[in-house]
């Protein structure tokens, strides 16, 4: 027998790569690997780690045995339609719905402009896809969600993020920042912004500042895309009014029932000028032919027979208590260098770390110590956000996310005396946009 390696020749030989397939894969696929904080967060969902990473709802706080109830009634009586296909636009009578939910945030619409989408996230996706060409520029506050990031980056978006403050989007920075862009010849195809209680910052756009961010999006014709899956959430007052309330031509407004009830039914919406519509139908059917009739059948009996704004309450004043409680642990026993936003509502907190400090570098050590959160650099496309991290209090019961800050305050606390001892903390690089999955989004 010849041995081929007489010959300088190397056999060929099976699982010689990982992937087979890796020069198939069309261009826009290159992106899509999963972070390596991934494995990290695999044993962040111990249940001796307390976790102020995830931004799950804290679904327990429905009245499951009614939902149960519901379901189950809803495959006794209608159990022919809820199982069969629908209608790509969604259900007729849940759009009508929608709009009464959409009326708290001062937006007055009609049914014929909602379509319905497997969550917010769907929505987010098909906008991407029938607006954005690879090398087109989508503009983004900074941070902003990691979920929207991932969606503009799998089309080959190049994303650039506009300044935000304690009161949301600088618009003298969303300005210039378009200024310089059409200056260049770079074509913005939209703004994509979480104006209430943003994730991950938890700043809200003040109501000044929507009418300027308005105001500059029209003047330069951009669209904008509004992201409101906490609008609801409010802790003091009433909710605020959307951006799409005032402008129902130049917003394409996301709404999702994944806060006020529950990710699991993955039932969300956009709202769109009638042109954008069609268009989302289209790439709708496309997708999933059509969405899930028995999930939209099962929301919509919910708003029917539920009393769902008071559910909204009782959500509300959960979350008030569980956000003091990080608060107050973040006063008590954080390091005065370490810097954090105070948000009205929603599930986050956007903490700054001191100079020196890197928040991925040092989370295997705070994972360690069994407490987990997300590092900064997973919200901005461009490698930004070392120094920053996420803490979400949505979750965990109050206590618990007092021990969280008292073990994670610790690991901060040494970290620190590295950098003062040697000069710098734990440091590492970054390559590319973190891509935690859907139960840390």
């Amino acid at each position: 027998m010849t041995d081929e390696r007489d010959h300088g020749q190397t056999p060929a030989t099976q699982g010689s790569r990982i992937d087979a397939y890796v020069d198939r894969y069309a261009a826009r696929a290159t992106g899509m690997v999963a972070s390596e904080i991934r494995a990290l967060f695999a044993v962040a969902s111990r249940p001796e780690v307390v976790s102020l990473a995830g931004g799950m709802p804290y679904v327990t706080a429905l009245p499951l045995d009614m939902v149960g109830e519901l379901v189950s009634d809803l495959v006794t009586r209608r159990g022919p339609v809820a199982l069969q296909y629908g209608s790509g636009q969604g259900d007729p009578h849940l759009r009508e719905q929608i709009c009464e939910v959409m009326r708290m945030e001062g937006i007055h619409a009609g049914a014929n402009d909602v379509v319905v989408t497997v969550g917010s996230q769907q929505a987010l996706d098909l906008i991407t896809r029938i607006f954005i060409d690879p090398g087109d520029v989508v503009l983004a506050e900074g941070p902003s969600y990691v979920g929207a990031l991932g969606t503009f980056a799998a089309y080959q978006a190049k994303v650039v993020h506009v300044a935000m403050d304690e009161q949301g989007i600088v618009p003298e920075s969303l300005a210039q920042t378009i200024y310089a862009l059409e200056t260049a010849g770079a074509p913005i195809k939209f703004l994509y912004t979480i104006p209430t209680f943003q994730n991950p910052a938890g700043v809200t756009l003040n109501l000044a500042r929507r009418q300027q961010v308005l105001d500059i999006c029209q003047r330069a014709g951009v669209l904008i895309v509004e992201d409101n899956p906490y609008g609801l959430l409010g802790f003091d007052g009433e909710p605020m009014r959307a951006l799409r309330a005032d402008n129902p031509d130049g917003v394409v407004y996301l709404g999702s029932f994944s806060k006020t009830l529950a990710p699991g039914f993955r039932v969300g919406w956009a709202l769109a000028p009638h042109a954008v519509r069609d268009k989302l139908v289209l790439a709708m059917e496309s997708a999933v032919l059509s969405h899930s009739s028995f999930t939209q059948l099962a929301v919509g009996q919910y708003l029917a027979t539920q009393p769902w704004q008071e559910q909204i309450k009782t959500f509300r004043e959960l979350y008030r208590e569980r956000r003091d409680a990080l608060l107050e642990a973040l006063v008590a026993l954080m390091p005065p260098e370490v810097t954090w936003t105070r948000p009205g509502g929603g599930f986050f907190v956007w903490a700054t770390l001191p100079e020196g400090l890197d928040s991925k570098a040092i989370l295997p050590r705070a994972v360690a110590e069994r407490v987990a959160f997300v590092p900064g650099t997973g919200f901005f496309s461009d490698g930004s956000g070392a120094r920053q991290m996420r803490l979400s209090y949505c979750y965990p019961e109050p206590d618990r996310i007092r021990e969280g800050v008292r073990r994670l305050s610790g690991v901060i606390e040494q970290e620190i005396q590295l950098r003062d001892t040697f000069g710098t903390g734990s440091t590492r690089g970054h390559a590319g946009v973190d891509t935690p999955g859907p139960d840390l989004a």
